[in-house]
């Protein structure tokens, strides 16, 4: 090759790496593109499952950035798609916010993050079934093997105690990071009046933990209407069944087909 050549490769090389970069930037990440469709599926199951209706929310912590986290626009669950999802960081600011409305109740997520780094989904509903168990003094114990992820016991976090009189949302990180502290290690917390917070390894283990969250809340309320000894689940089952945890792909394909047909 020639010295000009030499010189006019070399002029191209340069030229073109701007674009190439940028081409780079623009390509799809396959690892945040499947964490995104698992949260659209997330969403529209819950509400598909009657754990959500117009109001809750999922997220996922992000793929690759731990203190971040990505969450849905202000969206009924069941409308969720993937141009819906927006980033946050850990304060609960929007990465790119884009003019769009954001959740009230997003502090939820990013104080539990932060508060637990073995986390990485979070869901807030107001499953309706579980809402007795918040405003009596019986508590929500496992009936089911399927929720025996509750043996460790279900804390009720009341926003009384951090102020006198709200309207029961988590408006501002001090009410999250104390819904935090009541959450504790817990999987699953339920807040007076209003509903619960449940949360996961991974999205599709928290995704079924509020699906069986509810519907042992139901089962339990049927059993207590019996007026008879109720056999729960002890905490020696519970223990064993958290060391020999089922896995959850087979409840989650189904929910997911389900849902996303619809």
């Amino acid at each position: 090759m020639s010295t000009y050549s030499r010189i006019a490769a070399a002029a191209l090389i340069f030229l073109a790496a701007p674009a190439m970069r940028l081409a780079a930037a623009q390509a799809p990440d396959p690892v945040l593109a499947a964490a995104i469709e698992d949260l659209v599926a997330a969403s529209r199951i819950l509400a598909d499952q009657g754990v959500v209706d117009a109001y809750g929310h999922v997220s996922i912590r992000h793929p690759h950035h731990p203190n971040r986290y990505l969450l849905s626009r202000s969206l009924a669950p069941a409308r969720v798609t993937a141009v819906d999802i927006m980033e946050f960081d850990l304060d609960s600011n929007p990465i790119d916010r884009q003019g769009r409305n954001l959740f009230i109740e997003r502090f939820i997520h990013g104080e539990v993050y932060k508060a637990r780094p073995d986390v990485r989904a979070v869901v807030h509903s107001h499953s309706p079934a579980v809402i007795p168990f918040s405003i009596t003094p019986v508590p929500l114990r496992p009936v089911l093997h399927t929720a025996a992820f509750l043996w460790p016991g279900v804390p009720v976090w009341e926003i009384r105690d951090t102020t006198l009189v709200t309207d029961l949302l988590v408006r501002n990180a001090q009410f999250g990071k104390a819904l935090a502290v009541t959450l504790g290690d817990k999987p699953v917390a339920l807040m007076r009046g209003h509903g619960n917070v449940v949360v996961g390894e991974d999205v599709q283990t928290a995704v079924a933990r509020a699906v069986y969250t509810e519907v042992n809340a139901r089962t339990l309320t049927i059993a207590l209407g019996l007026n008879a000894p109720i056999d729960y689940i002890s905490n020696e089952e519970g223990a064993f069944k958290d060391k020999h945890p089922s896995s959850e792909t087979r409840a989650w394909d189904l929910w997911k087909e389900k849902a996303m047909n619809k």
